[in-house]
């Protein structure tokens, strides 16, 4: 990222710490937002839609139910993210707003890059193929891809408010289109 973003960032975390939630992480948000996406991804492959209403949003789960339906077996299995098999986590935008009512949201992008060994074809454009691993002999060659995936966490930060993250928006490129 840019120097620029990444001081905006870190100028939205003091804001964040200072206005909203004085013990706010950033580090602890990321371990979190790791699990929820392992999590959410994998029951996204599992087509247990019914299980992420607490995590994700209403308007996000009616999107997903949709799409997931018509994804081949393949893409779906693509989607399953093992926490250990994250490779780099990092921040995207960073969002404080207010609505008309006066209440307060923070949102917060969060981009993912993961290894899976689904059977994807060679020519799935937005994913890049990083490595074969062999195990034993040279017949033996477990094909894995470098996937992204964007989810976006969003917590309203209104007196009485329930202090939990909600996932706003959920982009697995080239697979959950």
């Amino acid at each position: 990222t840019s120097p620029f973003a990444w001081l905006r960032t870190r100028f939205y975390y003091l804001l964040i710490r200072l206005y909203f939630d004085q013990e706010f992480s950033i580090e602890e948000f990321t371990r979190g937002a790791k699990q929820a996406f392992s999590l959410v991804s994998k029951l996204l492959s599992q087509r247990k839609l019914d299980l992420l209403d607490e995590l994700v949003s209403a308007e996000v789960l009616q999107v997903l139910k949709e799409k997931i339906s018509l994804l081949p077996d393949n893409h779906r299995d693509a989607l399953a993210a093992d926490i250990d098999a994250i490779m780099y986590t990092t921040e995207g935008d960073v969002r404080i707003y207010y609505d008309d009512d006066g209440t307060k949201f923070v949102s917060i992008l969060m981009r993912f890059w993961y290894l899976n060994g689904a059977n994807l074809p060679d020519e799935v454009p937005g994913e890049t193929k990083v490595f074969q691993i062999v195990f034993g002999d040279e017949s033996t060659k477990e094909k894995r891809h470098l996937l992204t995936a964007n989810y976006e966490f969003q917590r309203e930060f209104t007196e009485g408010a329930k202090p939990d993250w909600t996932i706003t928006r959920i982009e697995h490129p080239r697979l959950l289109e």
